[in-house]
């Protein structure tokens, strides 16, 4: 037999995830010793059982839209999303991110067109469950802030929130596991955890405006901007008084003052 070649381990490691992943299993052949079985067949498996098991996470972590698309749909969106979207790291809690988006290209969902937005929020509830803990500041944490540099403040939220929304009810979509007929609202949601337990809230237009900036690291300022262009109705004493009740912010953070922009 032919002596194999010698390639460095960081390019026999790519060539080997390409093949795995494209399915071309012929780029690693000549890098594999038969033994009985043919080359391919050998790397075969190995591709099986990535697929398989990446297969069983998305599972795990998408059960009702795996429910709700059906065995068989779900597991072609997988194996079609997983060579396309490979892990990016080693924690596969981590993983499928995309999959919602990847969802709102799949021909088959486009008679539930609701599905993209499940799968996201079911990823959501995955890295709220996961999310590190943080220890939350009480509103007296305000107190010894200059008035001048109030509009200014970063409040950093707890790293279970997050926000999303729809234009249709995912979130009781999500608890009965059941198609919504079109025409029925969409919501705009917070998830966040609490004991253990991860929770949705419903806000109001003006209310996600503003947590979903400071969410994204915005000023009080400019959250607060972007409630009152929901409504000029809207009590930022209230907000902020309603977060620190709800033990959301975990940092408080002068940032510039008032009117300046880096």
């Amino acid at each position: 037999m032919p002596p194999l070649p010698e390639l460095p381990l960081h390019a026999l490691q790519a060539r080997f995830r390409q093949a795995l992943l494209d399915g071309d299993l012929s780029l690693m052949a000549d890098l594999v010793v038969a033994d009985g079985m043919p080359a391919e067949a050998r790397l075969a498996v190995h591709r099986n059982n990535l697929l398989l098991s990446l297969h069983a996470v998305l599972a795990d972590i998408f059960p009702v839209t795996r429910g709700l698309l059906g065995e068989s749909l779900f597991a072609a969106a997988a194996y079609e999303f997983i060579p396309r979207h490979p892990p990016a790291g080693a924690c596969l809690l981590e993983y499928g991110g995309g999959f919602g988006d990847f969802l709102a290209g799949f021909e088959p969902c486009r008679l539930l067109p609701y599905l993209p937005d499940l799968a996201r929020l079911e990823w959501v509830l995955g890295r709220a469950m996961h999310a590190p803990d943080a220890e939350a500041l009480p509103l007296s944490a305000l107190a010894s802030i200059p008035p001048e540099a109030v509009p200014g403040l970063v409040l950093t939220l707890h790293p279970s929130i997050f926000h999303i929304e729809s234009a249709w009810p995912i979130d009781r979509i999500h608890r009965s596991g059941r198609a919504e007929e079109p025409g029925l609202g969409g919501v705009r949601l917070e998830v966040s955890r609490e004991d253990g337990e991860v929770f949705l809230e419903r806000l109001d237009e003006p209310g996600f405006a503003f947590r979903q900036a400071l969410g994204l690291g915005a000023t009080l300022e400019a959250a607060a901007e972007a409630a009152l262009a929901c409504t000029p109705d809207f009590d930022l004493t209230s907000a902020i008084a309603g977060l620190f009740q709800a033990g959301a912010v975990v940092a408080v953070t002068i940032g510039l003052p008032s009117g300046v922009r880096e």
